[in-house]
């Protein structure tokens, strides 16, 4: 629940406006004072992400302030995780393998403590350089940036801060089903295809996934839940094939669970008429 009065909505790029450790003049990098703690990331659930539409998964944290800073005068400081992936200082200054937020807002709790909300903008366009290849599909950790601003508006101070936490970036994937014949007689075989397809990031396509165990789930006419009540392996183009005896009217789809580096895939759901 938001408490307090916003603070303020920050944007966060990368490049130009410092994000770079090596970069920084050793004057500058000096402990802030300032803590970030609770980071929440995409609820704690991994980040899926396909081959040409943006995510945003949401971000929570609290900030803590130094002496000599107040939530009253946000323009004095700025606070937040990112995610990022090889050694942090390629990261932060190059842009490479690092995801921060894109807009986040601060709610006061008092003169020193805030509570920020926002999202994570991650974009599989190459020129992102996000998840610009499928080595990304891997476990991400945790920093956050502390930076302490002049009253002109110049870099006072700025430090990084490595945690402990971390997070799983997974390729999406796709099924598609088709169950046959429509409709059927009781008693006679139903068979049941689809594809199960995984983005690559280095090609922007979707590609068949193969050697994958897929679950073929069935709903009953009337009733609200799906049963698993086969299992498929998917071939080397990722296809789908099985077979199994028409009972009742009901609808089929095709269930893959996923992976340490892939998402979840449901189908959509394919009807047979048993006369």
């Amino acid at each position: 629940m938001k408490t307090g009065r916003r603070t303020v909505a920050v944007a966060t790029l990368v490049g130009a406006l410092g994000l770079s450790v090596l970069n920084a003049p050793a004057a500058q990098a000096a402990d802030t004072g300032i803590t970030v703690s609770d980071i929440v990331i995409n609820k704690g659930k991994p980040i899926v992400v396909g081959t040409t539409k943006e995510v945003a998964p949401p971000i929570s944290f609290n900030i803590a302030l130094p002496a000599g800073q107040s939530t009253a005068r946000p323009s004095g400081y700025t606070a937040h995780p990112f995610i990022y992936r090889g050694g942090m200082s390629k990261a932060v200054d190059t842009g490479d393998g690092y995801i921060g937020p894109g807009i986040y807002t601060c709610f006061e709790i008092d003169a020193k403590r805030a509570r920020c909300e926002g999202e994570f903008h991650i974009d599989p366009h190459w020129s992102r350089k996000q998840v610009d290849t499928n080595a990304a599909a891997t476990t991400w950790k945790t920093a956050v940036a502390l930076r302490l601003w002049k009253s002109n508006g110049g870099l006072k101070t700025e430090e990084y801060e490595t945690r402990s936490q971390t997070v799983q970036l997974k390729r999406a994937a796709k099924a598609t089903v088709n169950a046959t014949p429509e409709p059927v007689t009781k008693g006679k075989k139903i068979t049941v295809t689809g594809k199960l397809t995984r983005a690559n990031w280095s090609t922007k396509k979707y590609d068949g996934y193969g050697g994958r165990t897929v679950s073929l789930q069935f709903k009953a006419k009337g009733t609200d839940t799906f049963k698993t009540v086969k299992k498929a392996t998917t071939s080397s183009t990722g296809t789908l094939k099985t077979t199994v005896t028409a009972s009742a009217d009901g609808s089929y789809r095709w269930v893959y669970y996923g992976n340490s580096t892939t998402g979840v895939a449901t189908s959509a759901s394919d009807y047979v008429d048993v006369l």
